[in-house]
C-alpha cells in the first residue's frame, strides 16, 4: 500500500527517540507522554528548555495539516497571498461539511456537487496547484479519514476544525486552530502555542453493558464542564485505557473539544498497533513498535501521577453508565438512570422525534456494528421503532465496509435513511422536514454538540448527546427517559420484552473494503494552474489585508452589542445555510452575532444604532459605523467563541469593524483567532464590571501607547448622562501578538517580516 506521507514519517521515526532522549537531558526529570511530543516538536531545537505550562508561549513545528471545506476556503485564502509556492508540510483538504442532508445520499451528494460546484473546483484547483492531498465530496468526515489514513502515534498535527483532537486516539497531539495559524505551518513559519496545562486523566476497571466510551467523556464534562480544560492537554493512562479500543479512544479525544482543552491524547499500546495493520499501515505500525518506549509516559509518571500532572482524575470504568447530555450544552450530563425523574422535573418535551447516529465522533465500525445489534432486536423482537433514525457514517471506507457486511441494510430494514459521508445534521447541514420548525421537541445524537439551534434551526429543538447504541435504543422506545438496561417495551403484539446489551465486532471480519475513496493525491510541479476566481462570484472572494493599527487611541465607540448568556461561535457566525458564504468574507458577515442574545432587550439579532436610536440587525449596525469610520465593541459574558474553531467569527467583526471583543472569559481557540485578526480580545479584570457597560455607552480603551505582556489596559465608560466608570481589563497578548495587532493581523506582520 501507497503510504500518504511516507518520507515524512521515516524521517519522524529515524529521529523521535533521539529527541526526547534529548528532551529528558535538559529537563532532569520523566516526561509525560504529551511532554515528550510537545517537546521532540519545537520548532527550533536550541530553544529546548524548560517551559511554564500555562504562562509560557512556545514555538512548535507540527508534522502536518487537515481543513475541512468550510474552513479550508479561508485559509486558503489567506495561504494564496503569502507568496509560496507550495506548502512546507504534507496537507489535505476534505469536503464534508456543504452536503445538505435531507433525502439520503444519492439525492443530497449529487445535489451537493452541482450547488457547491464552484467552491468544489477551487478547492481542488487549489490543492493541485500547492501540492494538498483533496478528499471530494462523499469521501468522509476530516477526522474520520485522518484517523483511517494519516494519524500516527507520537505526531503533531493542527486542524482546521475544532474535533481535530479526535487524532489523540492515536497516540497525536492534535490541535484545532484558525486558518491564520494553519496558514502559519503551511507556510514553514513557527506555530505559537502557550504551553499547555497537563490533566492526567487514569482509567481503571473496564466498560461493560450498556456503557461505552462515549459515555466516558459524557461523565467526563459532567465533571469539568465546557471550560475546564481551557489551555490544557487530558492525556489518558491506566490499565482501564488498554481495554478501549483506537476508535473508542478517538471519540473520547474528539469530544475533549467540549472541554476547551487543547487536546487530547493516548498513549501506544496494542490496540493502536493492530488498527494501523487493520487500516493498512503495518509500515507505521513497525516504525511505531521500535519506538514504543517514548510512545507513553515514564514509569515514574505512572506510578506518581501526581507529581508530575497539574490535576489528576480518577475514573473508574466499571461504574460508568450510559449518559444523555444535554439539552443545549454538552456538559449537563445525566446518566440515563436519572432521566425518569430529571426530564419531568424540567420540562424536558420526552418524546424522542430523532434518533442520528454517525458524524466524525461516533462513525467508526464498531459504532456501527453495535448499533445495528439493537436494531436487529427490534426486527427480531418485533418491536415497533417510534423515532425517525438517521445515520450518518463517517468515511467511504466505512459506509462500503458496513454496507457489504449488511450493516446499512440493518438499518434501512427499520426505515432509518443513510445519509451521505458528511457532517450533515452535527453542524446544521439538515434540510428536517417537520409539521412545525419552532415546535418543542427532542432529539438524541451521536453528535459532540448539541446547543441552540444548531442541528435543525429551531431554537426549541431539545438535542442530547448519547452513544450510538444508546440513540438507537431511544429511537425504538420513543422516549428520553426509557432505559434500555432496565425498562421493558411492547413488542406488536403486547408481549413486554427487553433488549439485550449491544455487541459489535471493533473491526471487519473479511477486512475493511473501498471502491473509490474520492481522493485526490498530491501532485508535483503543478504551478501553471490558475486558482481562478469570479469577480462576481457570491462564494468566493479574494481577501484584501485588513489596515494595520494607525497607532491612535481607541477612543468614544459604540457598544455594538453586549451579549448575554452562552455565545459561541455558532452564535456569532452561524452555521447551517451560512455555510455557502465560507470562502466570501463581505457576504458572510450578514450573520456577525445573530444569534446572541442582546442583554439590554433579551432578542437576538437586534440591537440599537447609536447614530440614528433605531433598532436593526446586528451586521447592519456595523456596516453603519464602519460606513461613518466608527469602530465598536462586543462585551460578552463567559467561554465567549466557545465551540467550533471556525476563524470567520473572528474575520466578520474585524471586516466590519469592531476593534474590540471586552468578555468575562474567552475560549482557547476564538481568542487565539481574535489576536490573529489583529483585534484586541480583553478580559473584565473584575467581572462585576460587565453589569456597568449600558446601551448608549461609549467606550474607550487607554493605554493602547504603551500596550505590553501582563500589563493592564484601561476601559472607560462614558455613559448617556455624561456620567463615567473607568476600570481594568486584561490581556494575555506576548511582544509578538502585539506585533500581529499592531500590523492588522498576524499575516501582515509575516509578509512585512518576509
Amino acid at each position: 500500500m501507497n503510504i500518504p506521507d511516507n518520507d515524512m514519517l521515516h524521517s519522524f521515526y529515524a529521529s523521535y527517540s533521539e529527541r526526547v532522549e534529548r528532551v529528558k537531558e535538559v529537563m532532569k526529570r520523566p516526561l509525560t507522554y504529551a511532554e515528550k511530543v510537545l517537546y521532540a516538536h519545537l520548532y527550533d531545537a536550541a530553544e529546548l528548555k524548560p517551559y511554564r505550562r500555562g504562562v509560557d508561549y512556545v514555538n512548535f513545528r507540527p508534522d502536518r495539516v487537515a481543513m475541512q471545506d468550510a474552513t479550508a476556503q479561508m485559509a486558503l485564502l489567506q495561504f494564496m497571498n503569502a507568496g509560496k509556492e507550495q506548502v512546507a508540510v504534507p496537507a489535505s483538504v476534505h469536503c464534508d461539511h456543504l452536503i445538505m442532508a435531507e433525502l439520503g445520499a444519492g439525492h443530497d451528494l449529487s445535489k451537493a456537487r452541482s450547488s457547491n460546484r464552484e467552491v468544489y473546483d477551487f478547492l481542488k484547483s487549489v490543492s493541485r496547484k500547492y501540492h494538498i492531498g483533496f478528499w471530494g465530496p462523499g469521501a468522509g468526515i476530516i477526522h474520520q479519514v485522518v484517523l483511517e489514513n494519516y494519524a500516527f502515534p507520537g505526531g503533531m498535527m493542527v486542524g482546521t476544525d475544532s474535533h481535530t483532537p479526535n487524532a489523540g486516539g492515536m497516540g497525536m497531539v492534535a490541535v484545532g486552530v484558525g486558518g491564520a495559524d494553519a496558514v502559519d505551518v503551511l507556510t514553514g513559519q513557527p506555530w505559537e502555542l502557550k504551553m499547555p496545562r497537563l490533566i492526567g486523566v487514569r482509567l481503571t476497571g473496564k466498560l461493560s453493558g450498556w456503557a461505552s466510551p462515549k459515555d466516558v467523556i459524557l461523565h467526563i464534562l459532567g465533571l469539568l464542564t465546557v471550560k475546564g480544560g481551557t489551555n490544557a492537554i487530558l492525556e489518558y493512562f491506566g490499565e482501564g485505557a488498554k481495554s478501549v479500543s483506537t476508535t473508542g479512544k478517538a471519540t473520547i479525544c474528539n469530544m475533549g473539544a467540549e472541554l476547551g482543552a487543547t487536546c487530547s491524547l493516548f498513549p501506544y499500546d496494542d490496540n493502536t498497533d493492530e488498527y494501523l495493520c487493520k487500516t493498512g499501515r503495518e509500515e507505521i505500525a513497525a516504525m511505531a513498535r521500535r519506538n514504543a518506549r517514548h510512545l507513553s509516559a515514564d514509569a515514574a509518571v505512572y506510578a506518581d501521577p501526581e507529581k508530575y500532572y497539574d490535576e489528576v482524575l480518577e475514573v473508574e470504568l466499571s461504574k460508568i453508565e450510559p449518559h444523555l447530555n444535554g439539552p443545549f450544552t454538552p456538559d449537563a450530563a445525566t446518566p440515563i438512570s436519572q432521566m425518569k425523574a430529571k426530564g419531568p422535573a424540567n420540562d424536558y418535551p420526552m418524546k424522542v422525534e430523532v434518533g442520528l447516529i454517525g458524524s466524525c465522533t461516533n462513525s467508526s465500525y464498531q459504532d456501527m456494528s453495535r448499533a445495528a445489534s439493537v436494531v436487529r432486536q427490534a426486527i427480531e423482537k418485533n418491536i415497533p421503532v417510534k423515532a425517525e433514525l438517521i445515520v450518518n457514517p463517517g468515511s467511504e471506507q466505512i459506509r462500503y465496509t458496513a454496507e457489504r457486511d449488511c450493516i446499512l441494510s440493518d438499518f434501512e430494514k427499520v426505515g432509518a435513511t443513510v445519509m451521505a459521508n458528511a457532517c450533515g445534521p452535527c453542524i446544521g447541514q439538515w434540510k428536517r422536514h417537520t409539521d412545525d420548525n419552532q415546535r418543542k421537541n427532542a432529539i438524541v445524537t451521536s453528535f459532540n454538540r448539541n446547543f441552540r439551534r444548531r442541528a435543525d434551526g429551531n431554537p426549541n429543538t431539545y438535542a442530547f448527546i448519547g452513544s450510538p447504541e444508546l440513540t438507537v435504543a431511544l429511537a425504538i422506545a420513543g422516549r428520553l427517559d426509557f432505559n434500555p438496561a432496565t425498562d421493558g417495551l411492547l413488542d406488536r403484539d403486547g408481549n413486554t420484552v427487553f433488549l439485550d446489551e449491544p455487541s459489535g465486532l471493533t473491526f471487519p471480519p473479511k477486512g475493511f473494503a473501498v471502491g473509490d475513496k474520492g481522493f485526490i493525491a498530491p501532485a508535483e510541479g503543478q504551478q501553471d494552474i490558475e486558482v481562478a476566481i469570479d469577480p462576481s462570484s457570491e462564494r468566493l472572494q479574494k481577501l484584501e489585508p485588513f489596515e494595520a493599527w494607525n497607532g491612535e487611541a481607541l477612543e468614544d465607540m459604540p457598544v455594538l452589542i453586549k451579549v448575554q448568556g452562552k455565545c459561541t461561535t455558532d452564535h456569532i457566525s452561524m452555521a447551517g445555510p451560512w455555510l455557502k458564504y465560507r470562502g466570501h468574507l463581505q457576504n458572510i458577515s450578514d450573520n456577525l452575532l445573530m444569534g446572541a442574545v442582546n442583554a439590554f432587550n433579551g432578542e437576538t439579532d437586534y440591537v440599537k444604532d447609536q447614530l440614528d436610536a433605531t433598532y436593526k440587525k446586528v451586521s447592519t449596525v456595523a456596516k453603519d459605523y464602519k460606513a461613518h469610520g466608527i469602530g465598536s465593541v462586543v462585551v460578552a459574558e463567559e467561554n465567549y467563541g466557545e465551540g467550533s474553531s471556525r476563524e470567520h467569527a473572528a474575520m466578520e467583526p474585524r471586516y466590519l469593524n469592531v476593534k474590540v471583543v471586552l468578555a468575562k472569559s474567552f475560549a482557547r481557540i476564538h481568542e487565539t483567532n481574535l489576536k490573529k485578526q489583529g483585534m484586541l480580545a480583553l478580559t473584565f479584570a473584575d467581572k462585576a464590571d460587565y453589569d456597568k457597560v449600558q446601551e448608549d455607552d461609549k467606550v474607550s480603551v487607554l493605554g493602547l501607547e504603551h500596550f505590553a505582556p501582563n500589563e493592564q489596559l484601561v476601559i472607560t465608560l462614558r455613559h448617556a448622562d455624561g456620567t463615567v466608570d473607568r476600570f481594568k481589563a486584561n490581556h494575555t497578548y506576548n511582544e509578538l501578538q502585539i506585533e500581529w495587532f499592531k500590523a492588522g493581523s498576524a499575516l501582515n506582520y509575516s509578509k512585512n517580516n518576509r
